[in-house]
This record gives C-alpha cells, structure tokens and sequence, in this order.
C-alpha cells in the first residue's frame, strides 16, 4: 500500500514541475527542507507551500 508520504500532495502543475524538476518526487523528501529554498523554485507559491506544510505536520513532521 501506498503512503500518502510516498507522493506529493496536490499543490497544482506548476509547483508541482518545480519540485520534481528540483529532485524532490515525494512528501517524505521534503521533510526538513528550509521553506526558503522551496519558496525560490519558479512555480511555488505560497499557496502550495502551506498545503505542503499541512501535509507534512498531518504526520509530525515539518519544513525546515
């Protein structure tokens, strides 16, 4: 079964190329990840950033 870390949560296409294209495929590899370095991928806004936050603290983990 799949966890819901083992993919990214639904932030939208542009935001979602940005994270791939910067390595980062699933939840769980975002954890621990300065909100600053994802805030500067062209594509993230700051709407995808507080969904994956609330992705991430929904199984106690968090940016960094």
């Amino acid at each position: 079964m799949t966890s819901a870390l083992d993919a990214l949560p639904r932030i939208g296409a542009p935001a979602t190329r940005a994270l791939n294209n910067a390595g980062y495929k699933t939840l769980r590899d975002l954890a621990g990840v300065p909100r600053a370095e994802l805030a500067r991928l062209h594509g993230m806004g700051p709407k995808a950033l507080g969904i994956i936050q609330r992705s991430l603290e929904e199984h106690d983990l968090r940016l960094g």
